[in-house]
């Protein structure tokens, strides 16, 4: 299964949480309005600058915000942040790892179509879109249109004055 670890997940947390907020705030104010803990924002705020997502300032009224717009930050650039590059395979192409069956494998060179459709789909969905939408479970179905009778309750069908 492909997976993100936690760490990344919290990243993730973080920067939507970031992108909201749109200020520089403390560790301990990200920590507190997020429910990660202090050291976890910490070190992956760490992972984050060194990434260049995110610039942290000193001083009393320092703290971290985003380095980029949240249009500019892709999904992919959150994980490589944390995980490195995008491979669901030790056998791709730019990949450090290298397979000893590589030469009689017939899968060679077939992942790295996969991967690159993976890390295409990744950067296609950017941080501005992940704040701006809280995404709705699947199993909800698509949305239903607010009720418009009286209380907020829909109007019975066949009540009231006929329309023209």
């Amino acid at each position: 299964m492909f997976r993100i670890n936690r760490l990344t997940d919290y990243a993730v947390v973080l920067l939507l949480d970031m992108a909201r907020a749109g200020q520089v705030r403390a560790a301990h104010q990200i920590a507190a309005d997020t429910g990660i803990p202090v050291p976890t924002v910490a070190k992956v705020m760490k992972a984050l600058v060194r990434a260049g997502l995110v610039r942290s300032t000193r001083g009393s009224s320092g703290g971290y915000i985003l380095a980029r717009p949240a249009d500019s930050i892709a999904v992919a650039d959150m994980i490589e942040a944390l995980e490195g590059p995008i491979a669901l395979t030790a056998c791709v192409h730019d990949a450090d790892e290298t397979c000893d069956r590589e030469g009689f494998c017939p899968m060679n060179g077939h992942w790295n179509r996969v991967n690159a459709a993976v890390r295409q789909a990744l950067t296609g969905i950017t941080l501005a879109e992940m704040a701006a939408r809280p995404a709705r479970p699947a199993w909800l179905g698509p949305p239903t249109p607010e009720p418009d009778g009286p209380f907020g309750c829909a109007p019975r069908v066949g009540s009231g004055p006929a329309l023209a």
